[in-house]
């Protein structure tokens, strides 16, 4: 468990630590997962007194990411990703533009 924790965290800790353990993970390793995550959570929080800036920037854990770094490979972003973009811009005839044409729409 990392230093200075709250009882919190240390219940989040274990947790995670079990979880990795029933996915096959080996003690060691599943003891890295969940100190690296909990650290990470205490930076995102202010817990920590040391916070590096990718864990202070990046989305808290990757249930909360929701797919905001998938398909950013050579496709780059798929339809239905780019369709939830463009109706949060409110940009018209969306509904009918292809992919491309969404792409358009969007300045990507």
């Amino acid at each position: 468990m990392p230093a200075g924790s709250n009882a919190k965290r240390e219940r989040q800790y274990e947790h995670i630590k079990e979880s990795a353990q029933q996915r096959g993970e080996s003690m060691k390793r599943a003891e890295e997962i969940a100190a690296r995550t909990v650290n990470k959570e205490r930076a995102r929080s202010g817990e920590a007194e040391n916070a590096g800036r990718a864990s202070v920037r990046d989305p808290k854990s990757a249930y909360e990411r929701g797919g905001l770094r998938s398909h950013s490979g050579a496709q780059g972003p798929t339809k239905d990703q780019l369709y939830e973009e463009a109706r949060k811009r409110n940009i018209r005839g969306r509904s009918s533009m292809s992919k491309q044409q969404l792409k358009g729409a969007l300045g990507r």
